[in-house]
């Protein structure tokens, strides 16, 4: 006698979590809102009004551009004569830099 094989019932389908509205950055939000640099700042990234994010990302790209990334830790900065006027110092961490920015935007 041939024996009689149980289908397999399909597993349950789980249940989808309502879909989250994916945030929409607002065009006056804080990051967004373009700053005037000082001039020790735009010595190294020029004085046109740009919003904060760009502003580190154009001292990251100077300090790419001019090897000023301390090699043993590249976490820390090693100021030129330009970056130490924004700094105050000759090393700073890259965690201290955008305070140290924000000081010099208006």
């Amino acid at each position: 006698m041939a024996k009689k094989v149980a289908k397999k019932k399909p597993a349950p389908k789980a249940k989808k979590a309502p879909a989250k509205k994916a945030a929409k950055s607002k065009a006056g939000s804080a990051f967004m809102k373009a700053l005037k640099p000082s001039e020790k700042l735009a010595a190294v990234i020029g004085s046109a009004s740009i919003p904060r994010t760009e502003v580190v990302k154009k001292i990251w790209a100077y300090i790419k551009k001019h090897n000023l990334q301390n090699p043993k830790n590249k976490r820390n900065i090693l100021a030129d004569a330009k970056l130490k006027e924004v700094f105050g110092k000759l090393e700073v961490t890259m965690f201290e830099m955008t305070k140290l920015i924000s000081k010099h935007l208006e």
